[in-house]
């Protein structure tokens, strides 16, 4: 007999609850370091380093939870707006910012 978890739990599968591996790329072929900041990881500057690809691209694959997330790229140390981005909000200062929706 096979257990069914998902049926004693009926949010097993819920999209709130769904994490997705999302894949940011900065063009910045002549950066030292890029770095991804956002709200899902406190706008922490250092934490989320980018690797560096071949074609002078960095990028980061980030598991990220259903819902708007609001992010930067920090080139050598510099925000930066992403220009690919799904769109642009303001952060909890009132500054502008990078969106991406994840579902």
């Amino acid at each position: 007999m096979h257990s069914h978890s998902f049926l004693r739990n009926p949010d097993r599968y819920s999209t709130k609850k769904t994490i997705k591996p999302i894949g940011f790329i900065c063009w910045a072929p002549d950066a030292k370091g890029v770095c991804l900041a956002g709200d899902f990881n406190d706008w922490d500057l250092a934490s989320n380093q980018m690797k560096r690809m071949p074609d002078g691209a960095w990028r980061l694959d980030l598991p990220l939870a259903h819902g708007h997330h609001h992010y930067m790229f920090v080139i050598d140390g510099k925000p930066t707006l992403d220009p690919r981005a799904q769109g642009t909000a303001r952060d909890h200062r009132g500054e502008k910012v990078s969106l991406v929706f994840v579902s």
